[in-house]
This record gives structure tokens, C-alpha cells and sequence, in this order.
């Protein structure tokens, strides 16, 4: 249509704007004439010509404006070229896009704007899959909280996920913890326990002490005998002893309450349910026994150990499996090569329904090594060739945590399981406390400890509170990490650092 540029400069001014030679003709231009010039060159514009032409003619308009025209144009181009999208869009649409974001970009995307910062501090959904991203327990109800108030709900999880990333720093680089020694016994501590802020420690100075994790100091101290292993509420506590007996005592008076005497060896392990009025022990002389808790007698022997019972353990099972119903509560108790399964039926003869133990194909030295753990789920143990970790709906073995890449301090083989998670296992060598994530057998942390006493069975150390491995909360933690036993006969607690940033 036009064959040059010159052509086209010249339909611009002529034709397409419409102007008159003068310019008293423009100016006299009024409402109307104005409207429909402009209707007119729009037309022209948008249909005779081609996008390489628009663009000529909007050159030849731009070589032809003012200042007033040009500082119009940058106005008006500025609202054009950079709109912000997260603002134009929906708000809903805005936080489902949002929740997409790595906890990174999310960060980024704060630092945009002060409109962007408030609306991706807002986004609770994005916060909350940060949260679980880095391991953190995010509760179903975790929207209805904070009355409903999403806005304040975003920023409570923003700053749930800067402090729980602080506190994996504080993890990584060793600054998390802090420790203490608890001084009183004269003779070698045998057992701990662990609940609700303090730990009771049984001695062969034949004295059970009771302490305040906090605060370090003794409560209480009651009059016992030799004490293997050790447990307790806030009405009683119950001692298992080298003397081949069970007492159960007051904890307020020191009074004994029960006896239970029936094995003929030491008895090494104890564990118990007031619910089931319901007290099992494990023994040097390889039966378990279960007594009535309330007057000490004898209900039944469970047999078919050919080693020391060092470990038993008393949980409810949380599947459904073809041996146990879920609800129902079960035994596992444990010598050095294998753990046996018994579900509990106060109704009928108690039979072991599975024992499990070493994968068949594995030919190395096959021994058990303490803590056996329980959470109602998965059964776990340490072994010589690492942790053993079984399906207790199916009963198989479905994992062996022996990665050779854990840190050159972690000594495979000699290595104790404290206690596990989901996210994250705490395990124990000769000289180091271990923080493992539980899915990638990576070590995560080390704490270096004292020389401490070293016990077989395992009795002689514990962990405190371990609800964080299975993700960080967002509460900040505190209280007991772990305690050991030391040579000296004291007791080294590892607790929680408070946060000060």
C-alpha cells in the first residue's frame, strides 16, 4: 500500500491524521470533530496497517512530540510494560500460586515490595508447606487457629519457619545444645528415665533419685535397692533389680507399695500400664513375666528366650496387621539376637505371633544392640551392621540405615539407637550424640561427649522428650535432649539451648 517510508510519513500527516495545513485548523478542532478524528485515525491505525507500519507511524509520532508528549508517553508506558500480576490477580489465585514457591523464592519474593512482602507474608498455605518442607509439624487444624485471621495465621507460620530455620543452624553448627551434671549418688547409676521435665536416676548406692531437668536440682530421694531399670509417673515409681525382684513405691513417701518376686535372675527390663493394671518384666533368667500392678501378683510367664531379656516394652499397636488389631496393646521383649512379638490377651494363653531378627542373606555377627524402639508403627533396633527398621503391619524388615557415608565419627557397629523419628534419629557412639535424617541416613549433627559409662543393656542412658523427631515444632524446644550416666557416678544431661536471636 505504501511503497517507502516517505510515502507512509506523508499518509500519516495528511490522510491518517487528518490535519489541515494550518495550525489554526487544529486548534480549532472542537469536541465532536476532535472524537471523530480520532475514531477515525484509530480505525485507520488498527486496520490498514501492518504491525512494521504502527510501529513506523508511532516513531514518526514520538520524533514529533514535545516534552509534555514524551513525559505522558513514559507515564502511561510505565503502567503498561511493568504491571505487577500478583496484585492484578484474585487473592485466591495469588496464594495458590504463592504456595507453589520454594521457601527461597518465597524469600526473594518478599524483598520485591512492600505490597509483595505483605501479600507472600500473608500466604499462610505457602508458609505452611515451608514449615513441612523443613520437617516442621504442622497440625491439621493449623488454619482454624489464630481465630480465623489469615493474614496474622501467615505471619505466625513465616515466623514459625525463620526460627525453625535458625534453630537447624544452631543444629548443624553445634550451638543447640548446652549441657550440665547432675552430682549426688555414690555409686554407679545403673538406669534413667525421662518424663515431663525430670529424670530418675536408680543407683547401687540403693537410692532412686528424682531431678529437675531445668533447674539441676535433686527433688527427691528415695530408699530402693539395687536398681537395673527404672519407671515413673507422678504417683509411684517402679525399680527392677539385680536381686531378682520388682518393687513399686510411693513416690511422695518413699514407702514400697508392691513387691513382685518370681525370677530367678536379675531382672534387667520393666515397663507398665495403669490402664491394663498391668506390670511386664524381662529377665536374666530368659522368661518374661507379667504381674497385676495394683497387688503384685502373678498373671503369667512368657517363654521361648535362649538369651537375656534386656529390653521389653509395653505400646499400643497403631495398624492393622494379620497378628494384631489395631488399638490393641502388645509386648516386645528383646535378648541379643532377637525381639519377639506378644499380643496381649488377658483372656487367653499369650503367644509369640513374630519374632524378628536379622535379614536371612546377612552372615556377619548378628547381634542386637540397644534401645529397641516402639512408636506403634515401626519397630526399630540397632544392630552390629546398623539400624533395623520393620513394618509392624506386615512384620518385615523394610529398611537397614548402615549408609557408609555417615560422618567418620559415627562408628557403625558400636552405635546405640537413642531414639527415632520421622525426620530425624538420635543415636549414640563411645565418644559422639548423633542427629541423623531418618530419610537420607545423612548425618546431620554431632555433640561430643564426656567419657561416659557404657552399659550393655542400655538402661544407663536416655532421651528426654522426642516429639522433635518427628519434625520441629513450632513451639521452640526445650528441656532434655539426652542424659548418660558418667564414671564418676554423676549424670551429664544434654538440654536445649534457649533461642536469644
Amino acid at each position: 500500500m505504501y511503497k517507502n517510508v516517505w510515502n507512509l510519513y506523508i499518509y500519516i500527516e495528511n490522510g491518517l491524521f487528518g490535519i489541515q495545513k494550518t495550525r489554526k485548523a487544529v486548534k480549532n478542532m472542537d469536541g465532536p470533530e476532535f472524537k471523530d478524528w480520532l475514531c477515525h485515525l484509530e480505525k485507520t491505525f488498527l486496520q490498514d496497517l501492518s504491525n512494521d507500519q504502527r510501529c513506523t507511524a508511532l516513531d514518526c509520532l514520538i520524533a514529533s512530540s514535545g516534552d509534555v508528549q514524551l513525559r505522558h508517553l513514559s507515564t502511561r508506558l510505565e503502567g503498561l510494560l511493568k504491571r505487577d500480576f500478583l496484585r492484578l490477580l484474585p487473592k485466591e489465585l495469588a496464594n495458590y500460586l504463592l504456595s507453589w514457591l520454594d521457601p527461597i523464592t518465597l524469600g526473594r519474593c518478599c524483598q520485591v515490595s512492600h505490597q509483595w512482602n505483605k501479600m507472600v507474608t500473608e500466604c499462610t498455605e505457602a508458609w505452611q508447606q515451608a514449615c513441612r518442607v523443613l520437617g516442621i509439624q504442622v497440625p491439621e487444624d493449623a488454619d482454624e487457629s489464630l481465630h480465623g485471621n489469615r493474614a496474622k495465621n501467615g505471619l505466625h507460620w513465616k515466623t514459625v519457619y525463620q526460627k525453625a530455620l535458625w534453630r537447624l543452624k544452631q543444629l548443624r553448627d553445634g550451638s543447640a545444645f548446652d549441657s550440665t551434671t547432675l552430682h549426688g549418688h555414690t555409686a554407679r547409676v545403673y538406669s534413667l528415665h525421662y518424663r515431663d521435665g525430670k529424670v530418675a536416676s536408680g543407683s547401687d548406692d540403693l537410692t532412686v533419685r528424682l531431678w529437675d531437668v531445668a533447674s539441676g536440682k535433686c527433688l527427691k530421694v528415695l530408699q530402693t535397692h539395687t536398681v537395673a531399670d527404672i519407671k515413673f509417673d507422678d504417683i509411684k515409681v517402679i525399680t527392677a533389680s539385680f536381686d531378682n525382684t520388682i518393687a513399686c513405691w510411693d513416690l511422695d513417701s518413699g514407702e514400697r507399695l508392691q513387691q513382685f518376686s518370681g525370677h530367678s535372675g536379675a531382672v534387667f527390663s520393666i515397663d507398665y500400664s495403669d490402664k491394663l493394671d498391668l506390670l511386664v518384666s524381662g529377665s536374666a533368667d530368659e522368661t518374661v513375666k507379667l504381674w497385676r500392678l495394683s497387688d503384685g501378683s502373678h498373671i503369667t510367664t512368657l517363654t521361648g528366650h535362649s538369651d537375656w531379656v534386656i529390653q521389653v516394652l509395653l505400646q499400643i499397636c497403631c495398624v492393622e496387621s494379620e497378628k494384631v488389631q489395631c488399638g490393641d496393646h502388645v509386648i516386645l521383649s528383646m535378648d541379643k539376637s532377637i525381639i519377639k512379638v506378644w499380643p496381649i490377651s488377658l483372656s487367653r494363653e499369650i503367644e509369640c505371633v513374630a519374632m524378628l531378627t536379622y535379614p536371612s542373606e546377612d552372615s556377619r555377627g548378628q547381634l542386637l544392640l540397644p534401645r529397641l524402639h516402639f512408636d506403634g508403627r515401626i519397630v526399630a533396633c540397632s544392630s552390629d551392621i546398623g539400624i533395623m527398621l520393620w513394618d509392624f503391619a506386615t512384620l518385615d524388615l523394610v529398611r537397614l540405615i548402615s549408609p557408609p557415608e555417615l560422618a567418620p565419627t559415627y562408628q557403625l557397629g558400636t552405635s546405640f539407637l537413642v531414639s527415632m523419628g520421622r525426620v530425624f534419629t538420635l543415636c549414640l557412639d563411645p565418644q559422639n550424640l548423633h542427629i541423623i535424617y531418618t530419610q537420607t541416613q545423612s548425618v546431620m549433627s554431632s555433640w561430643k561427649l564426656p567419657i561416659y559409662r557404657r552399659s550393655k543393656r542400655g538402661s544407663n542412658f536416655v532421651a528426654g522428650c522426642d516429639s522433635w523427631l518427628y519434625g520441629l515444632m513450632p513451639q521452640q524446644e526445650e528441656g532434655l535432649v539426652f542424659a548418660t550416666s558418667m564414671p564418676d557416678h554423676s549424670i551429664h544431661l544434654v538440654r536445649w539451648r534457649t533461642v536469644t536471636r
